[in-house]
């Protein structure tokens, strides 16, 4: 009679069916081709493993309360992928890793997940303090992107009242984010507005006064927790993808709402309608991308099922001693774009156009504006400039990129507009700390409630993500208030 699996053999094969392909996924952002992608999910997914192991039957993390605590399945295997990548780094295996992520990798951005705890991002620890149905729940339906009837499935919740214990659960990683913000090391300018800063997130109505918003666009510490207290405007799931999982979180996080969307059968990935996807031989090249992972998928498994066997769960067995040789990465590959560092980063391969490196930068607030219904603007003609532009591409990847828009005005103004066109087909998706309107290639960006006055010689910024095919150059034709602008 053949052996019966046992509960942990059971346990770890429904773990592996429901994240594998968020493991990979990662995995492969993280990575310069398919067969390492498929490597280091793999020996990712086996530490992961041990550390649930450990986390069960150990103390390797205790929160402010004292109790055991570990993040939930998904965000502790995709940690999991960049500890191992991190490794990879170390034991000279970095060529096989994105670039950016080996840049990142050396930084002081990256020290920032495994450093002192209350020196880690807001997001990570304020997850961490929840009970672990209470952040599974969170991170599958922000994060993940998951129908609730699934999640409530997955997690063995009332289908009926799922909804009102997200939003109770939002609440409370609203409530543990704000108490390990005030218990952040913070210099006194900080520490001034952390009571004001509770205030105005917790209303959609409420207007910040025009210091707390300058000091939130330079403050990355203040600006991480300003993301995790608003719960309206759509921007807690990048706040909690970017700080928990750290490099790429805004890349998976994209990537995860693309595979929702082909879950519910919107079709519009094929094709590109309508939502700013390439279609044609970039999207081919992406079906192609996704082929190849399956096969090194299908090999990658075979290595980890010996990897899960019983007794198999000690960290001394070398990393690929039970797996097949892999194939070279060192051959030719498509060209490198410059790719986002704690939020975001695509793969590289899904596109054949070369882009111009970024620079690094420290993590801007998560998106917080909307659509609105402006009219459209026409550039004015034959005046002189009556302000100063300057336009920044901070991140880009293959088939998206994340900017800022700095305008300096010599008069004072009591509400702004400023509009711009691009020249490539753009999208602007979404926008922080302004309202937008896209007509064709012209967008206007508007006043929030709490930024439209601005004093004479003074500057006026907003962000947004925005889609792009083929060639992203800059946007021309700036414009404040119906008023041509100069480029800085």
């Amino acid at each position: 009679m053949p052996d019966l699996p046992t509960p942990q053999d059971a346990t770890e094969a429904a773990l592996f069916s429901e994240c594998w392909d968020a493991v990979l996924s990662y995995a492969d952002l993280c990575t310069s081709g398919s067969t390492a992608a498929a490597q280091l999910a793999t020996e990712a997914f086996a530490h992961g493993m041990r550390e649930v192991r450990a986390a069960e039957t150990g103390t390797t993390y205790r929160s402010a309360a004292g109790r055991r605590s570990r993040l939930p399945r998904i965000p502790l295997l995709l940690t999991a992928v960049r500890t191992t990548a991190a490794e990879w780094e170390t034991r000279g295996q970095g060529h096989r890793l994105d670039p950016e992520l080996r840049l990142w990798l050396n930084s002081d951005n990256a020290a920032r997940y495994t450093g002192p705890p209350l020196q880690r991002p807001v997001a990570l620890r304020g997850l961490r303090d929840m009970q672990q149905a209470d952040a599974e729940l969170l991170w599958l339906a922000e994060v993940e992107a998951l129908p609730l009837s699934v999640v409530a499935r997955r997690l063995g919740l009332d289908h009926a009242t799922v909804a009102d214990e997200l939003v109770q659960v939002r609440g409370l990683f609203r409530d543990r984010c704000h108490r390990n913000h005030l218990d952040s090391p913070m210099d006194a300018q900080c520490r001034s507005y952390a009571r004001l800063l509770d205030a105005v997130t917790r209303s959609p109505e409420a207007d910040a006064p025009g210091d707390l918003s300058r000091h939130l666009a330079t403050c990355v510490q203040c600006a991480e927790a300003a993301a995790c207290l608003r719960l309206h405007g759509g921007g807690l799931p990048g706040a909690l993808a970017g700080g928990v999982i750290g490099w790429g979180g805004l890349a998976y996080l994209e990537r995860r709402r693309r595979a929702a969307e082909v879950r519910l059968g919107a079709g519009r990935a094929s094709t590109g309608e309508g939502t700013g996807e390439p279609g044609g031989g970039a999207q081919k090249a992406r079906v192609v991308r996704g082929g190849l992972l399956v096969a090194a998928a299908l090999v990658s498994v075979l290595a980890l099922a010996v990897s899960m066997m019983p007794g198999d769960t000690t960290d001394d067995a070398a990393p690929g001693d039970d797996r097949q040789p892999v194939a070279d990465d060192s051959g030719p590959s498509l060209p490198l774009p410059g790719l986002p560092d704690a939020t975001s980063s695509p793969k590289p391969t899904d596109r054949a156009e070369t882009t111009p490196p970024r620079k690094d930068k420290d993590p801007k607030p998560q998106p917080q504006g909307t659509a609105s219904s402006t009219a459209r603007e026409e550039p004015a003609e034959n005046e002189p400039p009556v302000c100063e532009v300057a336009y920044e591409l901070v991140n880009q990847w293959p088939d998206g990129f994340q900017a800022t828009v700095t305008v300096t005005t010599a008069k004072a103004l009591d509400d702004w507009r400023v509009a711009w066109s691009f020249r490539d087909g753009q999208k602007v998706g979404q926008m922080w700390d302004a309202n937008f309107n896209q007509d064709g290639s012209r967008v206007t960006a508007t006043a929030a409630d709490y930024n439209k006055h601005v004093r004479a010689d003074d500057h006026l910024a907003f962000g947004f993500l925005a889609s792009w095919r083929g060639t992203n150059s800059p946007p021309y034709d700036f414009t404040l208030n119906g008023h041509r602008c100069a480029k800085a």
